[in-house]
């Protein structure tokens, strides 16, 4: 189903974070910038104002009526158990049963658990709450190492900024990586995550700025398709192997080889969706060399074949 509405309920304890989480993803009108129109709104499950965690309340006109006709429907994370109402449950159900999708951001995993969504699916939420979820839905296939995942049309994300990725993956996969892209840059965040990245399921890394190697960084992934080497990355930051390796892990959470090869699978990612090029071409621009190194590297990190994920993204 096509992505062009989104509706995020919000229940007494919203979270604010989380919920702006959603209304950066998908509220912001950016049309400007080249982004598709989405409607979008905030919806409650009556007429009362909403109470927040942080002491304020919400009022919205947009009720359930309104989810229950969106392509997407979003459940902001709440401040502490929370009990899920029946009306939103109901939604939720009926979401998944007309073709569109359900999200989770945190522990609003619960919701969908109530909503018997999670039987038999792989799902995620928030580190602290993975446990108490397994626990309480035993059905659900909880894996608390992940940032997201999208099993069928139920989708669910960790904590506060794995639902950005959430919305960015949903965004790249919807319109392309092109309008990801720009919705990154919008929000100065990068538009995927390094790292143990798979096609629907991301790992998450350590979030570090890399402060002294930034300006490498940034130079390396300009100039892909040279052949690159940690020994050539340490003698341009004039530093020794072992120092490097170092300061590289403490500045970005993995080894060099790791990080250039993610570099180099993204870029290979983005010649495949925008372009018709050969495969052994895609692999030389990539920096892999060959079609059989990409197509190696590529399955292992994305989960498919460089001409298998072409067909499934490709405009």
């Amino acid at each position: 189903m096509a992505l062009k509405s989104v509706a995020v309920v919000i229940v007494p304890g919203v979270a604010s974070f989380e919920l702006g989480v959603a209304c950066e993803g998908f509220g912001v009108d950016r049309t400007e910038d080249g982004v598709p129109a989405c409607d979008f709104a905030v919806v409650s499950v009556d007429d009362a104002a909403v109470p927040t965690s942080d002491g304020y309340t919400i009022s919205t006109p947009h009720r359930l009526d309104v989810a229950d006709r969106a392509d997407l429907v979003i459940v902001a994370a709440t401040l502490g158990p929370t009990v899920w109402p029946a009306q939103l449950l109901g939604t939720l159900r009926r979401t998944v049963q007309r073709g569109a999708r359900v999200m989770s951001i945190c522990n609003a995993a619960f919701a969908l658990g109530e909503a018997g969504l999670l039987d038999g699916r792989d799902c995620t939420t928030h580190w602290r709450h993975a446990a108490r979820l397994a626990e309480e839905f035993p059905a659900a296939r909880v894996n608390p190492n992940v940032l997201y995942v999208c099993d069928g049309p139920v989708l669910t994300s960790a904590g506060s900024a794995a639902g950005l990725d959430l919305c960015l993956h949903l965004i790249r996969e919807e319109y392309g990586v092109g309008v990801a892209n720009i919705v990154a840059r919008r929000m100065v965040m990068p538009p995927f995550r390094d790292g143990g990245q798979a096609q629907f399921v991301g790992a998450p890394v350590r979030a570090c700025e890399a402060e002294t190697l930034a300006p490498l960084l940034d130079e390396i992934t300009s100039d892909l398709g040279t052949d690159h080497t940690v020994e050539s990355m340490a003698a341009r930051s004039a530093m020794s192997l072992r120092t490097f390796a170092r300061r590289f892990r403490d500045e970005t959470g993995t080894t060099p080889h790791v990080w250039l090869t993610n570099q180099r699978v993204q870029r290979a990612r983005e010649l495949l969706e925008r372009g018709d090029e050969p495969i052994e071409t895609v692999a030389q621009r990539s920096g892999f060399g060959t079609a059989a190194m990409l197509r190696h590297h590529f399955t292992r990190i994305v989960g498919t074949s460089p001409a298998a994920y072409r067909r499934t993204f490709r405009g």
